[in-house]
């Protein structure tokens, strides 16, 4: 038998969450799946990132050591409502072979149809990448015209500065990789995260 686990947010306090997860356990039911764990935040926006939801950090953590087969909610929203924070969440489940269930939007990623939502998920991802990656260069040449040093954090772009915490904070890269792909060196990249209260390690 297949194991899930249910995430169910609301914005605010006086809302609650139980008509999201009688829908979720009926679901699991109906699929003769085991719930072995539900992940509740409470009062919380969409909007925060993982790391200011106690809960869906907690999912995160329990994903990267696949303890379930299935991830359920009740909405994309409820997973989060930026685009940026929702596809590096749903990267992070599709990286440990973790199925997702939507209800709302009537996805099940053990289906054909549902797996072809996290390859279109991929291509986003890709494209992000490669936007960050194309601006990140134009703003080097730009201070190289203007007769800029990039050897040193005072004279990055910021461009280059934004996009170091956006790969390190959001889409959880590691240093080298960050340092590799915006073509400047590991040190550079430590010295912009410090500033930025990001951790390195």
């Amino acid at each position: 038998m297949k194991t899930a686990v249910i995430y169910a947010r609301v914005s605010t306090q006086d809302q609650n969450t139980e008509n999201q997860l009688i829908a979720l356990r009926e679901a699991a039911r109906r699929n003769r799946w085991r719930i072995v764990h539900e992940f509740v935040d409470h009062g919380i926006s969409g909007a925060k990132s993982a790391s200011h939801r106690p809960a869906l950090a907690s999912l995160l953590k329990s994903v990267q050591r696949r303890e379930f087969d299935t991830v359920m909610a009740w909405d994309v929203s409820r997973l989060g409502r930026s685009l940026q924070d929702l596809v590096s969440i749903l990267q992070d489940i599709h990286a440990k072979d973790i199925d997702l269930y939507l209800h709302q939007q009537g996805i099940d990623t053990s289906t054909p149809s549902g797996k072809m939502m996290f390859q279109m998920c991929g291509v986003f991802a890709e494209f992000e990448r490669g936007m960050i990656r194309e601006r990140v260069l134009a703003g080097q040449e730009r201070a190289r015209r203007a007769g800029k040093k990039l050897g040193r954090p005072s004279n990055v772009t910021k461009d280059t500065k934004d996009a170091v915490i956006h790969m390190r904070k959001s889409l959880n890269w590691g240093i080298q990789k960050i340092a590799s792909e915006l073509r400047i060196g590991t040190g550079q990249v430590y010295k912009l995260l410090e500033p930025a209260n990001v951790a390195c390690a």
